[in-house]
């Protein structure tokens, strides 16, 4: 088969329909991702990857958004449940060791889940600050309130998912802290100034070296202007990611299904391209009404709309999706018993005796 497309596409239920056989095999996208219309079972998602691995002819990358609390596609009783990010930010106050441990068990543990059912990447952990008076929409899914402490617990997460042989992904450069609306629904935008956004900008530095990295859907009036979001713009893509935060990761976008971008997908999709993505993702998760897509036809033609205006990866864009592909599935000994007994005793505020491999 051909080289990839630069896509991550999704699919519309618990298994291929005939048309997305079709169409995976004609387009080759370089990624997918699993939302929670996809997913019922561990033994139906094993199914459903090998099922895709089976028409592409390899081991395509399969993506989820795991991170605890509100944003997870995979739910009790099927899978445990996780807490928010946030949660474990009052122990790492109290403790910085214990906290930094928590963090790091909380994400091995959803790799120990991700893993064996063939999802190797998580598009996890969110690097953003949490800045209480704004949307919502970040809230307890950030790990801290400054730099420092999303700093520690970021690279926490991403060993914690690596050490399980799962990619992370950092996310969303280069920060949506200070949205005041909803991306899903229009683009916020940051009027902060530039001492303020360096703020922001701090923690995604530490973590830099991450494999992937995720764009924002916001516009950052002291880094572009008040149009243009960073998944649109060169200048935030080349001169923000790239140089000052040394972000060298495969890029990809956030859903471009959200209503913070505007045109048809086609054109989001071809903007981000020419702006300094790597990769577009689309997850076909909701309607120009932001109600969910459940007609396996809608989410067929929107797959198809995005796929046939993205590239075959190549040059620069073929090195960094490979480099993704390499740095999953290498998985360390771990024992899902121990660790989940003693996240829940960091937790109860249990005296901590660290025994976590971080």
């Amino acid at each position: 088969m051909s080289l990839p497309k630069a896509c991550i596409l999704s699919v519309s239920g618990h298994t291929l329909t005939d048309g997305e056989r079709k169409l995976l095999s004609r387009v080759n996208p370089w990624g997918m991702i699993l939302m929670g219309r996809s997913c019922q079972s561990p033994e139906q998602v094993k199914a459903l990857t090998q099922s895709v691995w089976d028409i592409t002819g390899r081991k395509t990358l399969f993506f989820i958004d795991q991170e605890g609390g509100r944003v997870r596609r995979l739910r009790p009783p099927a899978w445990p449940e996780f807490p928010a990010p946030l949660t474990y930010l009052p122990l790492y106050k109290r403790d910085p060791e214990a906290g930094r441990e928590a963090v790091w068990l909380h994400h091995r543990l959803i790799a120990a889940e991700l893993e064996p059912m063939g999802i190797f990447a998580d598009c996890a952990p969110a690097v953003d600050l949490l800045h209480p008076h704004m949307h919502k929409i970040i809230g307890d899914r950030a790990l801290g309130e400054t730099a420092a402490q999303v700093s520690v617990l970021a690279k926490a997460a991403l060993e914690g998912l690596s050490d399980g042989g799962v990619a992370g992904v950092i996310k969303h450069m280069p920060g949506h802290g200070r949205a005041e609306v909803d991306s899903h629904e229009t683009m916020p935008v940051v009027r902060a100034d530039r001492a303020a956004v360096e703020e922001d900008i701090a923690p995604f530095k530490a973590v830099r070296h991450a494999t992937m990295g995720m764009t924002a859907h916001l516009a950052y009036r002291a880094l572009d202007d008040e149009t243009t979001p960073a998944t649109h713009s060169r200048k935030i893509i080349h001169e923000v990611i790239r140089k000052e935060i040394g972000f060298d990761g495969l890029l990809m976008t956030d859903d471009l299904g959200m209503k913070a971008l505007g045109g048809d997908l086609a054109s989001r999709a071809t903007r981000a391209l020419e702006a300094g993505c790597d990769v577009i993702l689309h997850c076909s998760g909701l309607d120009a009404w932001g109600k969910v897509l459940r007609d396996p036809d809608m989410v067929l033609r929107e797959m198809s709309e995005v796929a046939d205006v993205c590239p075959q990866l190549s040059g620069e864009q073929l090195r960094r999706a490979q480099a993704a592909d390499a740095a999953t599935a290498h998985v360390k000994p771990f024992d899902k018993a121990e660790g989940r007994a003693r996240l829940e005793q960091l937790l109860s505020g249990s005296p901590p005796s660290s025994t976590a491999g971080v």
